[in-house]
């Protein structure tokens, strides 16, 4: 009894220390972020691959003219766990971009058609061109931002998080700003060349203009072509690049789980079966 005791002192200790350092969005002082459903979401989620698909076509017509993706390769399209595509579709796909390569014979870099392994390649040659064409902000690359930016649940948001294995806050913020855009209230005034947004977790105001619009992106799937819809495949989409894995972790984690609970019921029953006619 005193051992149950003090187990459950310590859990709620660690629960204390928890709260304690959790981040000031618990208090409010951050953005409100309203949860969305995602394929993916929960110990047993999967991506939906023509929801990648679209959130491909999102990124590349879109934001690919100012955001890279520096740790995707053209051929990670065709992989297990990803959008679906084709080998042959991957090599016409990487055939529309042309990469640097070399040196040459003559001691040259060339400037040839993409293949499927090759990186996605970026928008600017580096980041002082494209602090330059941005107004002196740094478009963020986009391989780990799902999993870079996110509002923190705060407490006890974060307690429930933890049994529900609720992992999804980089996408939830992402289509928040992206669908966040308004008109600033009165008074409030929005400095030159920036751009209105509660939903900014470092502020109200933001370089990046609405980058959406309905009817931007042609869906020939019959999805709605809308802001709200945009946002939500194009958040699904990088959420993939920052975890193409995810589909193989979770499968993992639960054969794991399995493993311990039949691991854990045989040592029980051996210890039984060892000790019960010792006298205690």
């Amino acid at each position: 009894m005193k051992t149950m005791i003090k187990s459950v002192r310590g859990a709620l200790l660690a629960v204390a220390a928890m709260a304690v350092a959790a981040p000031a969005m618990a208090a409010g002082e951050g953005p409100h972020i309203e949860r969305q459903q995602w394929s993916f979401s929960g110990p047993f989620g999967q991506y939906d691959k023509a929801q990648l698909q679209r959130g491909f076509k999102v990124y590349k017509e879109v934001c690919a003219a100012c955001h890279g993706a520096r740790f995707l390769s053209f051929r990670n399209l065709a992989e297990e766990g990803g959008p679906g595509f084709t080998d042959d579709q991957v090599k016409v796909i990487a055939a529309e971009y042309l990469v640097m390569k070399g040196p040459n014979d003559d001691g040259e870099m060339e400037e040839v058609a993409a293949i499927p392994s090759d990186r996605w390649p970026s928008p600017f040659p580096n980041q002082q061109a494209a602090r330059a064409a941005n107004g002196g902000a740094y478009p963020p690359d986009f391989s780990t931002l799902a999993k870079a930016r996110a509002v923190a649940s705060g407490f006890p948001g974060f307690v429930f998080d933890m049994f529900t294995q609720y992992q999804e806050h980089g996408p939830d913020y992402i289509y928040n700003l992206l669908t966040g855009y308004e008109e600033a209230p009165d008074g409030f005034e929005v400095p030159v060349g920036q751009y209105y947004n509660p939903k900014f977790i470092a502020g109200q105001t933001l370089a990046m203009a609405p980058p959406l619009s309905d009817e931007q992106v042609e869906y020939t799937d019959g999805t709605p072509m809308t802001v709200d819809q945009y946002s939500h495949d194009v958040a699904a989409f990088m959420m993939w690049v920052a975890e193409p894995k995810l589909e193989q972790r979770k499968s993992m984690g639960f054969r794991v789980m399995i493993f311990l609970i039949v691991f854990a019921s045989l040592l029980y029953f051996t210890k039984k079966s060892v000790w019960r006619n010792v006298e205690h």
